[in-house]
């Protein structure tokens, strides 16, 4: 016993912060047991802040932020931080702990980012892959009739503003390195379709290999869906191999490991890469992505930079984009833009300029939301940080597509909600014979909350919406398992190819009784019995993390009643944009304000290796 209490002995401080959970400490133990308890507390207090960290999205852990800081949560028994000279001289004589390229459980960089090997590895790796892609391709590709086409592809609506669409496409024709950022509706998956029917035209006898991905099964099926379209109603030649796919299974995952099938030694077959909703892609999986990418392959990540960051650690489009600072392209790439498509564009001043810039490009105008509409108008204002002027719009009435509702209290929330509940969802369940029609209905109204439990939760108000519809006769529960039950799928079953975030309905079927039907990615519908589905959970109510990528025409955003750290602009931004006619905010004032005013920060070193570094690799 004497043994087993000499750990929890020196673990004691951490247990008492209430900073830390038991994994958080088991490792900071396991750490300490390899330094062979030559700096206990120091060493330990380390690796137990870099695990929490990273469980809270971090990629590393800022020494310099947090030295000489105490640091406590739910105990008054606060934990102060070493002086950092003193934390860093520990850090760097202790076995551990090595420098870059050093092999070692913890490394410590030359800005003092403290990391776990295989994370500084993945952003290593990341950071370089994408360095290789930025500068502009050596090969000889004849630009001299792109003026015209593009003309033909997107028609001049006014010529005194610049069409961000023309100048994304001139990009993604000259490097292999291309990210087209925008909102809802600013046109990203036709600019990306126009940009591979200009590959392949220009690709001859040997066209390029195409594939198609994005970290989830929906978003995939809806990239597909969009390029085909695109496809169709043009007559372009786009050819690619197979379907869109997610990721994990582009890469191919090998059952039991972390490991992918393609990766380094064996690279995936393809000379251009789209990847959708790339906001959502983690740092891990990015990384390995692009490890596995052929040198000579062109890489398009498309997304919202605005949006939230992964669930898993990183902030990899953020970083990518150096979101919230303003930059201008280099002027040899404003001269190029302008010959070539006739854009006008602001050029950074000599010595300013880094060419990651010119990989990037944000679309502007949006195709679903009318620039005076309240949903554009409300979501810019919180991108900028304007919690008192977005409440101002949200209540003055002007916009009809927004508006504000204070929160009810928890215990009137269930009448007070259902008449929306009642007239969102009074529809869906009117043709059960009709799947096409069940789901086009279902997908007009949709609530949505920023927080998983709790009386403003998504399970309390799922059980809220259940009981309302119950109650209207709109649905028969008998048991888990009725007619109208809209379920989301949360983990990934490759054999029957459902995916995380897949929303299916329980239906009866005539020949199989009650059946839970999934839309099938090219027509029609997959249905499966209840009983075989992967993990799932009902969807009247959804969090704003698993709405991305979705489209509803109208929503609900359902705010707690107190502030919670994953109340962010970049949370609000997302739920409100979902709507393609009209949101409805429900929350208090001081919460959606101090919402408002946090922005996602998540530290890792990618922004400054891609931000720091590309300035050196300026042409012209």
């Amino acid at each position: 016993m004497k043994g087993a209490g000499a750990p929890a002995m020196k673990n004691s401080f951490l247990y008492d912060s209430g900073l830390f959970s038991f994994l958080d400490i088991r490792f900071a133990a396991f750490i300490s047991g390899l330094d062979k308890g030559r700096h206990d507390r120091e060493i330990m207090l380390s690796a137990a802040l870099l695990s929490r960290n990273q469980r809270m999205g971090h990629i590393c852990l800022d020494l310099p932020s947090l030295a000489d800081q105490c640091i406590s949560e739910k105990s008054a028994k606060g934990i102060r931080c070493p002086k950092s000279a003193d934390w860093i001289r520990i850090l760097e004589n202790s076995p551990v702990v090595g420098k870059a390229g050093d092999f070692r459980p913890l490394i410590l960089d030359e800005k003092q980012r403290l990391y776990l090997h295989r994370y500084w590895e993945y952003e290593q790796h990341l950071a370089e892959e994408i360095r290789k892609r930025i500068p502009a391709v050596r090969e000889k590709r004849d630009l001299s009739g792109l003026k015209e086409k593009l003309e033909q592809l997107f028609p001049s609506r006014n010529p005194e503003e610049t069409d961000w669409q023309k100048v994304a496409v001139f990009t993604a024709l000259t490097r292999r390195f291309c990210v087209i950022s925008g909102g809802p509706g600013t046109g990203k998956t036709t600019t990306v379709a126009r940009i591979l029917a200009l590959l392949t035209e220009t690709g001859g006898e040997s066209p390029p290999r195409i594939a198609l991905t994005a970290p989830t099964g929906k978003a995939a099926a809806r990239l597909q869906e969009a390029i085909l379209r695109e496809k169709e109603r043009n007559a372009f030649p786009i050819r690619f191999s197979g379907e869109a796919s997610t990721i994990h299974r582009l890469l191919g995952t090998v059952p039991g490991s972390a490991d992918f099938r393609h990766h380094a030694g064996n690279p995936l077959h393809t000379d251009v890469l789209i990847v959708d909703e790339a906001s959502m892609v983690d740092m891990a999986l990015m990384s390995k992505l692009l490890q596995a990418l052929p040198r000579h392959a062109r890489l398009i990540l498309l997304g919202d930079k605005d949006q939230l960051a992964s669930v898993e650690a990183g902030y990899v489009l953020g970083d990518i984009c150096d979101t919230g600072n303003v930059h201008s392209f280099s002027p040899s790439f404003c001269r190029a833009v302008r010959e070539y498509t006739g854009q006008s564009l602001n050029c950074a001043a000599k010595g300013e300029e880094t060419e990651i810039c010119d990989c990037i490009v944000h679309l502007q105008k949006s195709y679903r939301f009318q620039d005076a509409g309240g949903i554009r108008q409300v979501s810019r204002e919180i991108n900028r940080g304007k919690g008192a002027g977005c409440l101002e719009m949200l209540q003055s009435g002007k916009y009809p597509d927004v508006s504000w509702t204070e929160l009810p209290p928890s215990r009137d929330l269930g009448s007070r909600i259902r008449g929306r509940v009642k007239q969102g969802f009074a529809d869906y369940m009117k043709e059960t014979g009709n799947p096409p029609a069940v789901f086009q209905a279902f997908q007009q109204f949709r609530i949505l909350c920023a927080l998983r439990r709790g009386p403003y939760g998504v399970e309390e108000v799922n059980r809220l919406c259940e009981q309302i519809l119950m109650e209207e006769g709109i649905i028969r529960p008998e048991g888990t398992w009725y007619a109208g039950r809209p379920v989301l799928i949360t983990r990934n079953d490759y054999h029957l190819q459902l995916f995380n975030g897949d929303v299916g309905i329980a239906l009866p079927d005539r020949k199989d009784g009650l059946r839970v039907f999934f839309p099938a990615e090219k027509q029609g519908f997959r249905k499966f019995n209840p009983l075989r589905l992967p993990d799932h959970e009902t969807v009247f109510a959804m969090t704003v993390h698993k709405s991305q990528g979705s489209e509803f025409d109208r929503i609900l955003l359902l705010l707690p009643d107190r502030d919670a750290p994953v109340l962010t602009r970049e949370l609000l931004y997302t739920g409100i944009t979902r709507a393609a006619f009209s949101a409805d905010i429900w929350g208090r004032e001081d919460v959606f304000k101090t919402g408002v005013s946090r922005a996602i920060r998540r530290t890792s070193g990618l922004r400054d290796a891609l931000w720091e570094t590309s300035g050196t690799e300026v042409k012209g």
